[in-house]
């Protein structure tokens, strides 16, 4: 009888170490996935190391490359080398003539809101994969050798680029010796009768090329206008999970009913009255790699949906674009610094023209002359 009731005794205390043991690891994966550790990391992918680690949807799509000793990868820290020199920053001195921060708190860049020392040595320190989309179809290609030779002085010196090139004379695409850890690689696509069809159509080969290439290559993602050059630096203060850029032609805009968004609600694009932050360019937007994919895939399929129904936004891409930017809004707002035109005056608040649309005559450039 005695053994029999030490038997049971060491059967309960079994069972309880048992329970203690699973309580105690739910307790600490609830922790480690908590909103609270996952400030201080975010997990992405998993190392060699532990490629069991489960993973959120969310998680998966981050790209980055310092591996935790926990078998997974960071993305986020601040973090740069020791032993830099730069400016003090300060709480008191900064721009006082634009706003930059917007409504959601998320930064609205301009000159002098940030040192490039600094925020080129955090981002170089992740060592980055970038992608720059442009699309260069009919006599568009005559841009090409101006883009790359201000890219190589200019656009993410020291980081690791590479231009996808979209073409379909790939004879014309000329040959720029590029700086290092930057490449060109070139994807042929149809020629296009109308620039209607070709503004749409990169929508949808970028959806096929990143899809089928780029994911594999690229940890972020710039689409950009090839009829463009780079005159000042673009850095590190550039990249975020959603980069937008404000369209110089609407920045100063006061009453959002005035942007150019499209009013029609048969549309996808359709953005009703009395709705809207900002105006956006189509010209220039970047971001992580696998939030430019859906954004690129949701205009490509947005607009695919318009011509279903015998309709075709008001500005193609763009407008689908910022329909998109109203309700998934940008982590980071670019001024128009990162997309003036050479067509217009400077403005005092645009300290510095980063980036600049060129001159030319569409009429000829076009293939429907324009229209």
């Amino acid at each position: 009888m005695l053994q029999r009731v030490e038997m049971m005794r060491n059967i309960s205390r079994t069972h309880v170490l048992i329970i203690l043991t699973l309580l105690l690891t739910i307790l600490g994966a609830t922790y480690i996935y908590s909103g609270d550790a996952i400030s201080s990391f975010r997990f992405c992918e998993p190392c060699e190391d532990n490629p069991q680690l489960p993973l959120t949807d969310a998680m998966k799509d981050l790209k980055v490359k310092d591996c935790l000793e926990n078998g997974a990868w960071r993305i986020g820290d601040l973090k740069m080398q020791t032993g830099l020199h730069y400016a003090q920053p300060s709480t008191q001195k900064g721009r006082t003539d634009v706003n930059s921060v917007t409504n959601w708190n998320a930064p609205l860049v301009w000159d002098g809101t940030f040192d490039p020392v600094v925020t080129d040595a955090i981002y170089k320190k992740m060592d980055p994969r970038v992608a720059v989309v442009v699309f260069a179809v009919g006599k568009y290609t005559r841009f090409l050798k101006g883009f790359l030779e201000s890219g190589k002085k200019y656009f993410l010196v020291g980081f690791r680029v590479t231009y996808y090139i979209f073409t379909d004379n790939e004879q014309e695409v000329p040959k720029v010796e590029l700086g290092s850890g930057q490449k060109i690689s070139i994807i042929t696509i149809p020629s296009a009768k109308r620039w209607q069809e070709v503004v749409l159509g990169r929508m949808k080969w970028a959806t096929i090329t990143i899809d089928k290439q780029i994911r594999n290559e690229a940890d972020y993602l710039f689409m950009m206008d090839i009829d463009s050059v780079f005159y000042n630096p673009v850095g590190g203060e550039s990249l975020s999970q959603l980069s937008a850029v404000l369209h110089r032609g609407y920045y100063k805009n006061t009453n959002r009913d005035a942007f150019p968004y499209e009013r029609r609600p048969l549309s996808e694009a359709y953005i009703p009255a009395g709705e809207g932050d900002y105006y956006y360019t189509a010209a220039v937007w970047g971001g992580y790699l696998e939030e430019m994919y859906k954004l690129v895939k949701y205009c490509y399929m947005k607009s695919e949906e318009d011509k279903k129904n015998g309709i075709e936004a008001v500005w193609q891409e763009e407008s689908h674009l910022n329909k998109y930017l109203l309700y998934n809004k940008p982590t980071k707002v670019l001024s128009p610094e990162y997309l003036w035109s050479d067509y217009d005056a400077v403005p005092a608040d645009i300290r510095v023209k980063r980036i600049s649309q060129l001159i030319k005559d569409y009429k000829e450039v076009r293939p429907n002359g324009g229209h």
